[in-house]
Parts: structure tokens; C-alpha cells; sequence
């Protein structure tokens, strides 16, 4: 088959295996998804929606399960899509620059590791922003764009299996000083903070192990330096009363 271009989403059709497999290509992804997780709180109202940008195969579903949310996943990719499905998510197929979504729908607004991804991060950010309802909190982590972060993410993390070939595109990464004032301009006030993989959990991925080791082979930990991968939080404006 001939290569696709980098950051080709057709890719995760290919990779559809590898979401819930342990030690798997997309390992790192659950611990990302676990520390996402923890930066949302329990549902504050029956009924509150958890809007989960760029699900994938709904990694974040079983970290958030007794919150009480409705957890709906937006992917483009249907092979993604079925796995969120299975995990009790409410699935939608549809792309993040344009979600198919009421807008203030929801109470909260996650997107993990889909910012260094997009082609268009204003209208991304935007409408991350549109569906969220004014007091929602919006919750992302993605990658900085510098050379550090590039040779991590893409020559370094390509070489030694932590990021599969071809699935980003540098140029897409995503400078948080940028991030913060699309959101800022859009009503959100980010705040963000550097996280890395935690090492023994690397060593267990990456080096000899048994299946039984299981999941979780590591975390993600909060780290002073957002050089390489941030998460950030904001809450939105609440709208002035009259």
C-alpha cells in the first residue's frame, strides 16, 4: 500500500487494534486520558453532558464513569467510534472544527490530544468554545511546538515506539501562548501546566515485560516545563445578568 501523508486521519483505521490493546501503540494515550480525567470534577447537575472532542476508541470513558455525566465522543473515524460506543459513550461522528453540537450544550468540554492535530486551530478552539455552556469548564492536554517537542514527539518518539510513524505532523504543534489567547478570545481563560510520562512506566512499556504485568505501566505527572506536552484548563465566562 502506498504511505500516507503524515497526520493523515486514515491512519487510525489501520491503527483501530491498537486502542485497548495493553502495551500497545496508544498506551500513552491512557495514562493521558487518565490524567484528563482528574482535572474534571463530579457532575454538578443531573443530566450534565461531557463533551469529549476527538474521542478516538473513548479512552476517557472509564475514567470518568461515576461522575455522572452523559459522555458523548466526536470522532471523524467510525472504526474509533464503534470501540467509544461499546464503552458506554453516546458516539457522533463529526469533525471538531465543525461539531454537530447545540451550542452551550455542554458542561464540560475535553480535548485531549487533538489540538496538534487539526489544520485550522482557530476554528477548532472556537468551536470547542461555541458548545460550551457560559461557567463550563474546557479541558485539553496537546504538544508544544518547538524543536525540543518535535524531536521527542516525531524523531525521537517515531525511533523508540512512542508515537507511531506518520501519525503527526510538526508543523501542527501547538504553542500554549498561542492556545491561550484563541481561548481567551473566545470567552475562556486557560491556565496550563507541563506533564510528562512518568519514567518507570516508559521503562515497563518500552522494555522486556510479561502480559501480566496489566495496565496501568505508568502516569502522566505534572511537571514545571510545558516544553514538550502541557495540559491546560479554563473555566468559561458565566454570561452578565440582564
Amino acid at each position: 500500500m502506498p504511505s500516507m501523508p503524515r497526520n493523515d486521519p486514515r491512519q487510525y483505521d489501520d491503527l483501530a487494534g491498537e486502542w485497548w490493546r495493553p502495551g500497545g501503540h496508544f498506551e500513552l494515550l491512557h495514562w493521558l486520558a487518565a490524567a484528563r480525567a482528574r482535572l474534571i470534577p463530579p457532575a454538578r447537575s443531573e443530566g450534565a453532558v461531557l463533551v469529549d472532542a476527538g474521542c478516538g476508541g473513548g479512552l476517557l470513558a472509564p475514567h470518568v464513569a461515576g461522575k455522572g455525566y452523559r459522555h458523548v465522543g466526536v470522532d471523524l473515524r467510525s472504526s474509533g467510534l464503534t470501540q467509544a460506543a461499546q464503552r458506554g459513550m453516546t458516539a457522533v461522528r463529526g469533525d471538531v472544527t465543525t461539531l454537530p453540537l447545540a451550542t452551550a450544550s455542554a458542561d464540560v468540554v475535553a480535548a485531549g490530544e487533538i489540538l496538534e492535530h487539526v489544520t485550522d486551530l482557530p476554528g477548532t478552539v472556537a468551536e470547542l468554545c461555541r458548545v460550551l455552556k457560559p461557567g463550563g469548564l474546557l479541558v485539553l492536554d496537546t504538544v508544544n511546538d518547538n524543536p525540543l517537542s518535535r524531536f521527542v514527539t516525531v524523531t525521537l518518539g517515531e525511533l523508540i515506539g512512542l508515537a507511531p510513524v506518520g501519525l503527526h505532523d510538526p508543523s501542527l504543534f501547538v504553542d500554549p501562548r498561542t492556545l491561550t489567547a484563541e481561548c481567551a478570545s473566545h470567552g475562556v481563560r486557560l491556565k496550563v501546566r507541563g506533564a510528562r510520562p512518568s519514567v518507570p512506566g516508559l521503562i515497563r512499556w518500552l522494555g522486556p515485560r510479561t502480559e501480566s504485568n496489566g495496565r496501568p505501566l505508568g502516569r502522566i505527572v505534572p511537571t514545571r516545563s510545558t516544553a514538550v506536552l502541557y495540559q491546560g484548563v479554563g473555566r468559561k465566562a458565566a454570561e452578565e445578568a440582564g
